[in-house]
């Protein structure tokens, strides 16, 4: 069993959502994303559900087994789901039942609550569109853009499985839907981590600088640019040179990477 496998399904996530703010398509690949960081022990969703917009979300809850929250619009133009959401979010906290929380919401009202639960000693994952101002991505541990998280087909989608995997994957690749290009600014946050980490000879290990990368900019991901990981990523920019070592066990291997001459 993978030591870091083992570790991920002992952390207990505090999972909640925002549904006045996201659309439910996304909620496969949004809760197969969590997985990869804990195990999601309290799910709940904050929304008024005697409005309709929020029907496609109550067909899904009892697959997810996630709680609604309701929340009543007592006041036109005003969201109270923020504040059901922040009043969980202390409660969950001082009751000490999770050991990180993800934040799934647009809305730029959660920065200081994602400010808070980091002070206290929680990771914080933040899940979002594009549109998300920057101050809350920047409030987060990390931040993961719906968009490149995969969709499952909609009802009213009657195409056959193998037509919808060409037409997501026309090329025959792994890579997912490009929301971002690989611009010289992305190079330059690249090039200056790399400088940040590396040794005497010039040569960074890949996993210091992709944990730095998310220090910087928590919402740096390389399947924002179409890549499944950050080295196929990191080949494609043509500046780097790429080293895999042998790490203490043959089984093992360990990535390398340093900054061409001349660039």
């Amino acid at each position: 069993m993978d030591n870091n496998k083992e570790q991920t399904s002992d952390i207990r996530l505090a999972v909640l959502i925002d549904a006045d703010n996201i659309s439910h398509h996304n909620i496969q690949g949004m809760m197969e994303e969590l997985a990869r960081y804990g195990n999601a022990t309290i799910k709940r969703i904050y929304g008024d559900w005697t409005r309709p917009n929020l029907g496609g979300w109550k067909n899904l809850l009892l697959d997810y087994a996630i709680t609604p929250v309701q929340q009543f619009g007592y006041t036109t133009g005003k969201n109270a789901t923020d504040s059901a959401m922040i009043i969980d979010a202390m409660d969950i906290l001082y009751s000490e039942r999770a050991d990180a929380f993800c934040l799934v919401s647009s809305d730029s009202d959660f920065t200081r609550l994602a400010t808070r639960l980091r002070e206290a000693g929680m990771t914080v994952y933040g899940i979002g569109e594009q549109k998300t101002p920057n101050s809350f991505i920047a409030a987060c541990d990390r931040f993961i853009y719906l968009e490149i998280l995969e969709e499952p087909a909609h009802e009213d989608d009657l195409s056959t499985p193998q037509e919808q995997k060409q037409t997501r994957h026309p090329s025959g690749s792994n890579k997912k839907k490009t929301i971002r290009k690989i611009g010289n600014e992305v190079v330059k946050l690249i090039t200056s981590t790399i400088r940040d980490v590396e040794d005497e000879n010039g040569w960074a290990y890949l996993g210091e600088v992709g944990s730095l990368l998310l220090k910087k900019q928590p919402s740096f991901d390389s399947r924002n640019y179409g890549f499944e990981k950050l080295t196929p990523m990191i080949k494609s920019i043509g500046l780097f040179e790429i080293d895999v070592r042998e790490g203490a066990h043959s089984s093992s291997k360990h990535i390398y990477i340093r900054i061409k001459a001349n660039h």
